[in-house]
């Protein structure tokens, strides 16, 4: 078949114990899922029902790259999230059936400019922008579970040139995975190949050109992003 311009490459990652990769399709983030973190933007926790953003497929950064300190922003910010990789299509997937949706898991930062999305909330915009740049997402190597959850112990940890910013149990989340699904798959058809990001525990702050920020989660292989000079 012809185009008028060569189709983009397929975006994906690598599988733990795997030739082959994990091919993706769209990329889904949670608001506000950890109780420190929303008290620390300025905000009382509540258990109202979850809420989404995305992220370009595109937008894409896996492990061990460097991302240039981005345009429009003064204060680039790194989030520590588990990624939930979708192996099973659903929609209104009750919660008790969520899990059967679950590829696997990943570490991933959602790279956010901070300073935009106070300026786009403030005027009761939507945080596109601030969420949804170029190479904001990053994402490390899947690591197979299917059907199957981490556990509430295991911990989400953040450092910046080896420096402790970011530690929570994944158990002080205020929606777990399977409710996550379930509410995600009330909007939209999840399909194999959708990612979601489950939200950040308090400690987000800023990154500057030089820094090496590593995230990890108990039980997942790690990541470390270097931030380049501004684009």
């Amino acid at each position: 078949m012809d185009y008028i311009f060569d189709p983009l490459p397929v975006q994906s990652l690598a599988v733990d114990g795997e030739s082959r990769r994990f091919a993706l399709r769209r990329i889904f983030c949670v608001g506000r899922n950890y109780a420190d973190h929303i008290r620390e933007m300025g905000f009382q926790p509540e258990r109202e029902p979850p809420f989404f953003f995305t992220k370009p497929i595109d937008a894409l950064v896996t492990d061990g790259e460097t991302v240039a300190y981005p345009p429009m922003t003064e204060n680039f910010h790194h989030e520590a999230e588990l990624v939930v990789a979708i192996g099973k299509s659903g929609t209104d997937i009750p919660v008790e059936n969520a899990l059967a949706h679950v590829y696997g898991y990943g570490v991933g930062n959602d790279l956010t400019r901070r300073d935009v999305q106070f300026a786009l909330r403030d005027r009761g915009r939507p945080w596109d922008w601030s969420k949804a740049f170029d190479r904001s997402a990053v994402v490390g190597t899947i690591t197979p579970m299917p059907g199957r959850v981490l556990s509430g112990q295991a911990r989400i940890r953040l450092s910046v040139n080896d420096q402790l910013r970011q530690d929570a149990p994944l158990d002080t989340m205020i929606w777990n995975v399977a409710e996550i699904i379930a509410a995600l798959s009330a909007s939209v058809t999840i399909k194999p190949g959708d990612l979601v990001f489950t939200g950040t525990p308090a400690g987000v702050g800023p990154l500057l050109p030089g820094d090496v920020c590593t995230v990890s989660v108990e039980g997942l292989h790690p990541i470390t992003t270097t931030i380049g000079p501004k684009a």
